[in-house]
């Protein structure tokens, strides 16, 4: 079947159309589209509409060039826009659970391949099986550098452990659906955070004061944006974006040149010095006057950017890809639940607020694209957070990732 458009212009329309009618479906306060969204995610319409209409070749996202342009410059862009109005006074009130969160995620990712390797073996070895390039481990272990840190990582741990393209495919679609489905449920919790906190007998006035001290500071401040306003988002955004390419030009073929064996922690991926270093110019504006351009909505135009990065991801995913192997949606899912078991364990344990993790989760399993997201739905106030520890998650993202990736290798005995 031929698609009925593989033109950029054509698509990027389509997914535009797509996010304003999630969107404004999603705003609806009575009726259908009420009750709809608080069973299904407005982020999950995001990614799978896209999604759908590649699988079922509507459109070819083959060959576009949609999620470079929103990856390479709409991604840096938004984390720059998103870190640029950072508290860190009030963030360093959270205290040391949030770090711990994130890292017991962290540790519940790495631990948790091999052991859904180790349990499908014991009954189904040849859903983990496969040789060479096609060897299960290999694609596994673009899901574990997808979730510690995202996609960049994703990319890396499939060329350090060189998963085949047909592989790949089939691993990009169990990611986004389990993924997706985890980011559901963690999205339901928020609705219902104080029951689960009430549980977790969590103490959550360290997130009280930041939620009211930026709420405050925001009403205080707000004023309404003039053209300028807008132009100068757009520089603080993009204007950072193009020196985080500028330097990421020299900083990684160095790195790659002198010193090669870095690149088993992403240190030659000029992909990934753009994005630590524009997180890094959002951080360094955030003690000069541009901290002020969130008065007049930078986070929104971040939000924006970071949205349609989301549907170019969700248009590449081809959901019947899973079918060349349906068993590793049953190992993802096993992975899954070992992350979060071991997360609720430690949360009872040190009696963390269930937005710690949730959004320490998600600042691995969906990194910058989503942990803003999942913060924000605990409260707007707090998308701020779900970039730090998300900026966290890039920082240890390669190395854990290749860590899992060693592991998994190895109990796969191969």
């Amino acid at each position: 079947m031929f698609p009925i458009t593989s033109s950029d212009a054509v698509i990027s329309g389509i997914l535009v159309l797509i996010l304003s009618f999630v969107f404004n479906t999603s705003s609806k306060k009575t009726g259908f589209w009420n009750k709809f969204y608080k069973f299904v995610p407005p982020l999950l319409l995001c990614y799978f509409l896209p999604g759908i209409l590649n699988s079922l070749g509507i459109i070819e996202a083959a060959g576009s060039g949609i999620y470079f342009f929103t990856s390479r410059y709409l991604l840096p862009a938004s984390l720059v826009l998103f870190t640029l109005s950072i508290d860190i006074k009030a963030i360093m009130k959270l205290g040391p659970k949030a770090v711990i969160m994130t890292l017991t995620a962290t540790a519940g990712v790495i631990i948790g391949g091999p052991l859904a390797i180790l349990i499908v073996s014991t009954f189904a070895p040849d859903v983990v099986g496969g040789a060479g390039p096609d060897a299960v481990w290999r694609g596994l272990a673009t899901i574990a550098g997808s979730w510690i840190g995202g996609g960049a990582n994703q990319t890396a741990m499939k060329e350090v452990f060189g998963a085949s393209d047909k592989l790949f495919s089939a691993i990009v679609a169990v990611d986004v659906i389990v993924y997706s489905i985890w980011m559901a449920v963690l999205l339901y919790g928020a609705g219902i955070h104080a029951k689960i906190d009430k549980w977790l007998k969590a103490d959550t006035s360290s997130i009280d004061y930041l939620k009211e001290r930026i709420d405050r500071k925001r009403i205080e401040s707000e004023r309404k944006p003039e053209t300028k306003d807008y132009f100068n988002i757009l520089a603080a955004g993009i204007g950072i974006t193009a020196i985080s390419h500028f330097l990421a030009d020299y900083i990684a073929p160095y790195f790659a040149e002198y010193y090669p064996w870095l690149a088993k922690f992403s240190l030659t991926s000029h992909f990934f010095w753009v994005v630590l270093l524009a997180t890094s110019g959002g951080f360094i504006l955030s003690f000069t006057r541009a901290k002020n351009l969130e008065d007049v909505g930078a986070s929104k135009f971040g939000t924006v950017f970071l949205y349609l990065l989301i549907a170019s991801i969700g248009m590449q995913m081809n959901i019947f890809a899973i079918f060349d192997n349906p068993g590793l949606l049953l190992v993802a899912f096993i992975w899954i639940l070992i992350h979060a078991v071991l997360l609720i364990i430690v949360a009872k344990i040190i009696k963390a607020p269930l937005f710690f993790l949730a959004v320490g989760s998600q600042a691995n399993i969906g990194g910058a694209a989503s942990a803003p997201v999942v913060a924000s739905a605990f409260h707007p106030s707090l998308a701020t957070v779900g970039v730090i520890l998300a900026v966290m998650g890039y920082a240890v993202g390669t190395y854990g990732a290749w860590l899992c990736g060693i592991l998994m290798r190895i109990v796969s005995n191969q």
